[in-house]
């Protein structure tokens, strides 16, 4: 805990000084572009892997970056996922898995979650994902969970467009959903091609070559 302060103030000594500018704009009101929804897992950060400053993405972290289905009794990340749509009006919403992903390594190798209720009950909503990957072939082990990794991310993208303010949005145009896997140890990102459903290097994914606002 000593760090985590420690750190806290030398950002209000030296880097919030020389940012001030921005902390100012950003006090009062907040326009992000996209939504990011990603896993809670300490090594992925959104801000860093993307490159965006204070104010730039509204981000969602949990456990396997898993996004409910609608329903009658909205959580919290459907409620987030409404306030980003329909009052921030974001362009964009991002959901993006990452290699070595704890939750779903558990769903793939069926690690026993009896002690973990809360957690065995959140990664329900990754049922439809896990079904897909244990009706395909993997190699080994680490095929699997990579398999699982990327079918979440899909499964997590339809079960966003079941919120209505997502669907509305979508039917307007006015909202792009992208679903992206964080390699940790190469530092790269495979994204979906929704036209092919396989996932190629962001480089090279369509959405790369486009640009803003087209």
């Amino acid at each position: 805990m000593q760090d985590i302060i420690a750190g806290f103030l030398r950002f209000q000594a030296e880097v919030f000084p020389s940012r001030k500018q921005l902390f100012k704009e950003l006090a009062t009101s907040q326009t992000p572009k996209a939504l990011f929804i990603s896993c809670s897992d300490s090594r992925m950060v959104p801000e860093l892997v993307t490159q965006r400053e204070p104010g730039d993405l509204f981000v969602i972290r949990n456990a396997g970056n898993i996004v409910p289905s609608f329903g009658p009794e909205p959580g919290g990340v459907s409620a987030t996922v409404e306030f980003a749509v329909s009052a921030l009006k974001v362009s964009d919403i991002v959901i993006c898995g990452h290699s070595d992903c704890g939750a779903m390594k558990a769903i793939a190798t069926c690690a026993c979650l009896d002690t973990m209720p809360a957690v065995k009950n959140w990664l329900r909503y990754s049922d439809a994902a896990r079904m897909i990957n244990e009706a395909k072939p993997h190699a080994d082990e680490r095929s699997r969970v990579d398999g699982m990794v990327r079918e979440n991310v899909i499964a997590q993208l339809n079960n966003l467009r079941t919120h209505p303010s997502v669907a509305l949005a979508l039917a307007q145009g006015k909202l792009n959903l992208h679903g992206w896997v964080y390699d940790i140890g190469s530092g790269s990102i495979e994204a979906l091609d929704m036209e092919t459903n396989a996932f190629v290097p962001l480089a090279s994914h369509p959405s790369a070559r486009k640009p803003d606002g087209a």
